[in-house]
């Protein structure tokens, strides 16, 4: 560590803001490219969802949102590529004033493949990006991009007659027509299972648009929980 002179944090800085803009666009040269072409049957879904922009604002406790449109919002949800950056480690962050400067940082983030991005070519091709804005810098220290876990996305064919099944299921248990939606999630067991049955797959949710999903609150309703295995009884 030193106090002055030591700029690691600054080129990570520069790294971070080269790859995303603040509306989420990223700016990673192709990686947008495999990204498979929205259909005018799949924009036509969107219209339908119970969505309500006001809510959702409420629920993350803004003013204003990165996208104007309620189907703009969900597609950049759900169905557009997305790169997160979770945090930084080995830098000061505890309370108080601090003038050493971390010689050695590690910078955390994700990208949310979606169809038909390839995990491999996209891991290739943001090392080669990082690589050039640092080589751009004129830096004498030394950056590495360490992959710890990838995997492909899974889309669910939503004419298959599994889905026809949960639909018509969900409708039974709830009483109302489901949403059938895309969200990003970390479950690369799905398209393995898929792939080796040979068949389609289905997931059909129990939580709660409140339920915290991985937060320390996180939570699952009771009254979820045991409507939740109705479906597959009523779907049989």
């Amino acid at each position: 560590e030193a106090t002055y002179g030591v700029i690691g944090m600054t080129e990570l800085f520069k790294i971070f803001n080269s790859m995303v803009t603040p509306k989420g666009d990223i700016l990673i040269p192709g990686i947008n490219d495999d990204v498979l072409p929205m259909t005018p049957e799949e924009e036509a879904t969107y219209g339908v969802l119970d969505f309500d922009l006001d809510v959702y604002k409420g629920e993350l406790g803004v003013t204003k949102l990165a996208h104007s449109t309620a189907a703009n919002v969900l597609q950049h949800r759900w169905r557009y590529p997305s790169l997160s950056i979770h945090g930084i480690e080995g830098a000061f962050s505890d309370p108080g004033d601090k003038t050493v400067i971390p010689c050695d940082i590690t910078g955390k983030f994700s990208i949310r493949l979606v169809p038909d991005m390839n995990p491999a070519k996209t891991m290739a091709q943001v090392r080669a990006h990082i690589q050039d804005v640092h080589n751009s810098t004129g830096s004498e220290n030394e950056v590495t991009v360490t992959t710890t876990v990838s995997a492909a996305s899974w889309l669910g064919d939503i004419t298959d007659d599994n889905f026809r099944a949960g639909e018509y299921a969900t409708m039974i248990v709830h009483g109302e027509q489901p949403n059938l939606t895309r969200e990003g999630g970390s479950i690369p067991i799905v398209l393995t299972l898929q792939e080796a049955t040979g068949t389609s797959l289905m997931l059909l949710p129990i939580g709660a648009s409140d339920d915290a999903a991985h937060s320390q609150n996180e939570k699952l309703n009771r009254s979820n929980y045991r409507n939740g295995m109705k479906p597959d009884r009523k779907s049989g």
